[in-house]
């Protein structure tokens, strides 16, 4: 497996406001955080999951630059976590 990746997502003038939005990209899996909350994952080959926003405008802002805004196709809590537990636990075993 490759060794993982930190990147930050969106496009902030602060390089500062830039470290509470984290992509980390292991082998096959990305995981995108707003601060230090897992908010959305993708495996490759399969649908990015993003969960609704249940925080405030600041993740919002992250939620955004990660789906564009695509608010229909989010999950809830309870879904984001089946879906985590089915597709992230196997990778990261």
């Amino acid at each position: 497996m490759e060794l993982p990746t930190i990147n930050t997502y969106g496009k902030y003038s602060s390089d500062n406001y830039g470290v509470h939005c984290l992509r980390v990209d292991i082998g096959d899996l990305t995981i995108w955080f707003s601060y230090k909350t897992p908010i959305a994952f993708q495996v490759i080959g399969k649908s990015r999951i993003v969960h609704n926003n249940e925080w405030g405008p600041t993740t919002g802002k992250h939620l955004n630059a990660i789906d564009g805004g695509d608010k229909k196709n989010r999950v809830s809590s309870e879904e984001f976590e089946r879906l985590w537990n089915e597709m992230v636990n196997p990778l990261l075993g």
